[in-house]
């Protein structure tokens, strides 16, 4: 029988604090995306420049984590920051959902380019992070 701070759903053991970790850290990634995107929406006419860098930087900073979770590895800070923060900042609906804007207003070469930036943007920026964070890691 499970405890007070487990709980079965659907077949898997959940745990208070690891659900508390996911819904908090998500909560604040979706004020972040929210924030980025009212900041650098309308620098770009028309294109959505804050789902790209929430994307990016989201992968940026997933990359860094893998490689920090590696070293100093918890479940609940992975489910905090990757799973939760990381998560709920970055945003794969927003941009399929802002490439078929584009594409319903015709503006198909925007469109190419919204999507290509996102999914080359975002793997640059994973890798990127990692290796930043590998290169960190041998100075602490």
């Amino acid at each position: 029988m499970p405890d007070d701070a487990a709980r079965q759903l659907g077949g898997c053991r959940v745990n208070v604090v690891q659900a508390l970790a996911v819904a908090g850290g998500a909560g604040l990634g979706a004020l972040a995306r929210w924030w980025l995107g009212m900041a650098l929406n309308p620098w770009w006419g028309g294109f959505p420049l804050g789902t790209l860098a929430v994307n990016c930087l989201g992968g940026l900073l997933i990359g860094a984590a893998m490689v920090a979770l590696e070293r100093f590895p918890d479940p609940h800070w992975r489910l905090f920051l990757v799973t939760g923060v990381l998560g709920g900042f970055t945003t794969f609906s927003s941009f399929s959902a802002e490439s078929l804007g584009l594409l319903q207003r015709g503006e198909w070469s925007m469109a190419v380019a919204h999507s290509l930036a996102h999914v080359f943007g975002a793997l640059a920026c994973v890798t990127g992070g990692f290796w930043l964070a590998r290169l960190a890691l041998r100075w602490i």
